[in-house]
This record gives structure tokens, C-alpha cells and sequence, in this order.
């Protein structure tokens, strides 16, 4: 079946919405929303509120420069004023309003270096290949970074999210003002929590969804972000009858420990890449967040070749972990990057608490602390032996060779560990190979100490 756009005089239909006017009279000439944008001196920002239905009232002189840039006739001008004038209907704008609170809340940092992840997880939950879909890894690593990038560009494609903050959440974003969709993601958590009864929360998380979504649509289409969460307090029973109840209902969950139930998706998020010194640097994600964090505190350090260098060397000492990368860069307030290498060279840990977070703050040694302290037995003493080991680096082998296990149990062993974000993979000479995190063992060397 073939898809035929009306012809250039001649409107959609007389009551069509501004947006879908914009967009019909677009794509018909072969426009991208960027060329429309060049071409009508508008942001492209500008031209997709106005498409999507977020901007319902524009000027008259917008109007006019998006008409010239179509090269609208007479009549097609005509309805595109008429819809601008009208605004939208009752229905319409009840939708917009609520799609506009069902958004995720917005980080205050860019997003560096989690292109591939970001990638993977919105694909999966965006065609529903996946259902539920929990990341973890290590405290800092950047979970809530990358569930608010794809959580955006969830909503931008067009799904409600609607968003819970756990205990454990990062308070690195803007929070949505108050009203009934970020309350109704608390009611969500509290539920699956095994707090509230069903006859009390499907019903009103239906209403919400369907006004949402609109008549038609896949019933509960929408994303559930639970943000820092100990997934050992949710009840799966609870969750298989929201899956049940709401067939395009998706969940993100992100927390120090997977769920490990039926149908999970577990997104193990490592540190950011950091190959060796002696690779070529410059494009390194764990570079380019360093650099990123060395702007907003020493805007004066131009980074030539040795400063490059000193900032790789920086960054694969502390194995990309972006908290670690974060609090570092702090300290070049009272110092100078030189020293500051020379510093991480000797002894890293009292590097690892952000300057900024003050005497208060959140201190990553002590939250990785508590991490290692909630490892079984023998895994924090297959971490003690390997923290004694060079920079912590070691093959299946040595595992073997230390802890006396069977091939099988070694591997299940590593593979908690990796899940549990305390070691990562390290490909540097070519071998498969594992490290055991700085930040773990700056955190098991304060706790031996003790």
C-alpha cells in the first residue's frame, strides 16, 4: 500500500493539528526537521515541540518563516495559520499535559562515552523485545546516567516514563515538580514492594496510562523507571500480574544486585574504557569524562600532549570508574595535574571522596566498603589475596590456583564478582584477563587497616 501526501495547496484536512500539519507538509517536500529548521531560521528544537505537540501557540512571524520554508500555496497557508490560531482541542491537550509530566526527570551532566549501552537497552525496551531490564554494577559506575539517557529517549519516541527515586538514587537531575504521575511511580514501587492492595493501584495506573496513551494503543504502553533500588525487597508474584494487567507496560531497574527472577534482563554496566598509557588516548571515554570534569574545575589547564598523558595514566589507574574519575578531578582545585598524578602514583585512596561533597557528602570509599562487606565469605577473600597481586590483575588461572575450586565453581565465583562490580575486564595485553577495581581495593586495604 502505497502512502500518498496531499498535494501543496491543498490542506490535510480542515481541523488537522498544527504538528501533523508541519510534519505532513515536511516530509512531502523530503525535509529533515534540520533542513526545515536552516531553511526557516527556527530552531530544530522549535520545529520537533512544535511536530510532537509540545508548542500549540506560536507567533505569527514563526508561522510565517515554517510557511515560506514549505513553499506553502495559498490554501495549504491558510490551514497552517487556522491550526496555529486554534490551538489544540480539549482532548488533545489534556494528552499533551500529562505526556509532558510523564517525562524523565533531566540529568545535569552530558552523557560521555555510554553510546553502545544506551543504544542496547532503548532498543530492547523500545520494541518490547524486553520487559524488564536491570543494571548493575558498582556504586558510581553511572547507572542513573544511563537510565536517564535512555528514559529520554524512550519518552522522545514516544513512551510515557514515569520515574521512582529508590534510597540508593543519585540526586544528579532535575526533579519533575510535583503532581500525580511521579506519585503514581512511588505507588508502583510501593506495590511491587508488597505494600498496597491491586483492587487500589491497577485501576488508577490504568486511567493514568490510557489517557496517556490514548484509545487504540497497546494497553499500558509505557516505562517504569525504579531508580536505586534493593531489588531484595521487590515481590515478583506482584510484578508478573503488572506484566500481566498492562501488555506494553516495560520496567528499568537499576540497583547494586539483580533481581534474579523469570524473564530479567541483567545489563552488567562496567567502568568506562581506559585502555593502557601507552594506547593512543585522546578519544578514550574515560578521557573525554575526565576532561569533561577538568573543565568545570580548572578551565586554565590546556590539554597538550603531557597533560594528555597525564590524564591517561590518571585514568587507567582508577579503571575508568567515573565516581573515581569525578572525585579526582576535584582535587585539582588545591593542586596541579602533575601532582595530582604523582599523587594517584603512590596512593590513591584519599583521592577517591569528591573535595565538593564536604564533610557530609557521599563517600565513594565508604560505599564501596559497604558493597565488599556484603560479598559472601569466600569472595571477599579470593579479593583480599588478589589485592596483593601487582595492580590487582589476574586470569581464570590464578582464581583457580587460589582459591583450590573446581573449574565450574571458579566461574560462577568471577562471574558474581564481575556482576557485583568490584572487578572488571581487562583486555590490555591482549589476554582475557580480570582486574580488581582501585576503588576496591583502596576500600579493602581502609577496612584491613581497621
Amino acid at each position: 500500500m502505497t502512502l500518498s501526501q496531499p498535494p501543496q495547496d491543498t490542506p490535510a484536512t480542515g481541523t488537522a493539528p498544527l504538528g501533523a500539519l508541519i510534519r505532513g507538509h515536511r516530509l512531502r517536500i523530503g525535509l529533515t526537521q534540520r533542513e526545515l529548521a536552516d531553511l526557516s531560521t527556527i530552531s530544530v528544537r522549535a520545529i520537533r515541540d512544535l511536530e510532537k505537540g509540545r508548542a500549540q501557540r506560536p507567533r505569527t512571524d514563526t508561522v510565517r518563516l515554517i510557511a515560506d520554508a514549505l513553499r506553502l500555496g495559498p490554501r495549504a497557508r491558510t490551514a497552517l495559520e487556522g491550526a496555529a490560531r486554534r490551538g489544540p482541542c480539549a482532548g488533545g491537550e489534556v494528552r499533551r499535559l500529562s505526556m509532558e509530566r510523564a517525562a524523565p526527570p533531566v540529568p545535569m551532566y552530558p552523557l560521555v562515552g555510554r553510546e553502545a549501552e544506551t543504544g542496547v537497552v532503548v532498543e530492547e525496551l523500545g520494541s518490547g523485545a524486553e520487559r524488564l531490564i536491570t543494571v548493575v554494577g558498582l556504586s558510581g559506575v553511572g547507572k542513573t546516567r544511563l537510565a536517564l539517557e535512555a528514559a529520554a529517549r524512550l519518552y522522545d519516541a514516544g513512551l510515557p516514563v514515569l520515574w521512582h527515586y529508590g534510597d540508593g538514587a543519585t540526586a544528579d537531575c532535575l526533579r519533575a515538580d510535583d503532581d500525580p504521575l511521579p506519585r503514581l511511580a512511588d505507588d508502583c514501587a510501593r506495590y511491587l514492594r508488597g505494600s498496597g492492595e491491586p483492587d487500589e493501584l491497577l485501576p488508577e495506573l490504568a486511567e493514568a496510562l490510557t489517557t496517556l496513551n490514548g484509545e487504540g494503543a497497546v494497553p499500558g504502553s509505557a516505562v517504569i523507571v525504579l531508580d536505586g533500588v534493593d531489588t531484595a525487597d521487590l515481590d515478583f508474584g506482584r510484578l508478573s500480574r503488572l506484566l500481566r494487567t498492562f501488555p506494553g507496560l516495560r520496567l528499568l531497574l537499576t540497583g547494586e544486585r539483580p533481581w534474579n527472577v523469570p524473564g530479567e534482563r541483567l545489563f552488567l554496566l562496567s567502568p568506562l574504557e581506559a585502555p593502557a598509557p601507552a594506547a593512543e588516548q585522546g578519544d578514550a571515554p574515560a578521557v573525554r569524562f575526565f576532561l569533561s570534569r577538568l573543565r568545570r574545575v580548572r578551565p586554565d589547564i590546556v590539554p597538550d600532549e603531557q597533560a594528555l598523558a597525564d590524564v591517561a595514566w590518571i585514568c587507567h589507574r582508577l579503571d575508568g570508574h567515573p565516581a573515581a574519575l569525578g572525585a579526582a578531578a576535584s582535587w585539582l582545585t588545591v593542586c596541579d595535574l602533575p601532582t595530582l598524578r604523582s599523587i594517584v602514583e603512590s596512593d590513591p585512596a584519599p583521592l577517591l571522596d569528591d573535595l565538593a561533597d564536604g564533610p557530609d557528602g557521599s563517600r565513594l570509599q565508604a560505599r564501596v566498603g559497604r558493597t565488599l562487606a556484603a560479598l559472601p565469605a569466600p569472595h571477599r577473600a579470593l579479593i583480599g589475596d588478589l589485592c596483593g597481586v601487582d595492580d590487582g590483575t589476574f586470569l581464570l588461572q590464578d582464581a583457580l590456583r587460589l582459591t583450590g575450586h573446581p573449574l565450574p565453581e571458579c566461574g560462577r565465583l568471577i562471574r558474581e564478582l564481575l556482576v557485583s562490580g568490584v572487578i572488571r575486564t581487562c583486555t590490555d595485553d591482549g589476554r582475557s584477563a580480570f582486574r580488581v577495581l582501585c576503588v576496591v581495593r583502596a576500600a579493602a586495604g581502609a577496612a584491613a587497616s581497621v
